[in-house]
């Protein structure tokens, strides 16, 4: 049975608390795993939160910021230790190649698993599989920073009254999708576009075009919100969006689902960012994130 879910490995900014670990996120893909920024404490958490080395299939970092990628060194030997039996696809910006070549060989350990390294250099796709296209936008930070956005294939939807209509049915409908028509009946008469499903991961960055093409149309999306509104001034100066500005992003590009996360550990009541993404227009399914917690994929529609 396929799952996909979002599981929430921590989601502290720049500090952790008692409460908050670094960041650490796991996109769970039918078969797959993506771990997105790997975070000091990431291992442990994973620990707790019932994911294993296993489970992990490519590694995306967004920048080279300690809360973003201090834990790669943990996972990735731990990937080696347990002698994951696939290969493993890392993915960070090509200008902290030194930063992610410390933590590779941040100690001894024995490499037992194909690591490739895959790192981003520009706007674009980095992998299509048959189940979705990787792509990085570049966001706006003190250092450089790609933001990453799934794409599922668009699919078919068949169409039982206009299948029942044209007395087709049983072996006759595989036939059909699989080669575009049959008897005279093409195969969009019967069926219409299924949407394929689409997930972001937005972190460390302003406002910014990356931001809202990353965001666009997206069934999940996953933002930084490091900071309440009334310090938009701060969010600005060390490169940070705000509650309200993560939700008006979210709402102009008819995000489904919105997942805050990456809290400044100033901030004592988690429900303020929700209220602010709500007074901000966001009308949508709204998660404010916790340390392990799951999140599902919006079923399609």
């Amino acid at each position: 049975m396929s799952v996909r879910e979002l599981v929430v490995l921590g989601t502290a900014s720049q500090v952790p608390t008692r409460h908050r670990n670094h960041n650490g996120y796991l996109l769970r893909w039918d078969g797959e795993g993506i771990l997105f920024d790997p975070g000091e404490g990431t291992q442990r958490q994973m620990l707790r939160a019932g994911v294993a080395a296993h489970d992990l299939n490519r590694i995306c970092v967004t920048h080279f910021h300690g809360d973003h990628s201090l834990g790669l060194a943990g996972v990735i030997q731990r990937i080696n230790l347990d002698r994951v039996p696939h290969e493993v696809t890392a993915h960070y910006p090509q200008s902290g190649q030194r930063f992610f070549d410390r933590l590779r060989y941040a100690t001894a350990y024995r490499e037992t698993v194909r690591l490739t390294e895959a790192p981003v250099e520009a706007d674009g796709v980095l992998a299509r599989t048959g189940g979705y296209t990787l792509e990085a936008r570049r966001l706006s930070h003190p250092v450089e920073s790609f933001g990453y956005r799934l794409t599922e294939p668009d699919g078919r939807r068949m169409l039982p009254d206009r299948l029942a209509a044209h007395g087709i049915k049983g072996p006759d409908v595989g036939r059909l999708q699989a080669e575009g028509s049959l008897n005279g009946v093409v195969l969009d008469e019967v069926s219409e576009v299924r949407r394929g499903q689409r997930f972001a991961f937005v972190m460390d960055t302003r406002l910014c075009d990356g931001v809202h093409a990353l965001a666009d149309g997206c069934d999940l999306l996953v933002i930084e919100s490091t900071f309440l509104d009334e310090d938009e001034r701060l969010a600005v100066e060390h490169g940070h969006l705000t509650a309200g500005q993560a939700a008006t992003v979210a709402r102009d590009a008819g995000v489904r689902h919105l997942v805050l996360t990456h809290f400044s550990q100033r901030y004592s009541d988690p429900e303020e960012f929700e209220r602010q993404a709500r007074a901000a227009g966001y009308e949508g399914e709204l998660t404010v994130a916790h340390d392990l917690l799951r999140v599902p994929v919006p079923k399609r529609r």
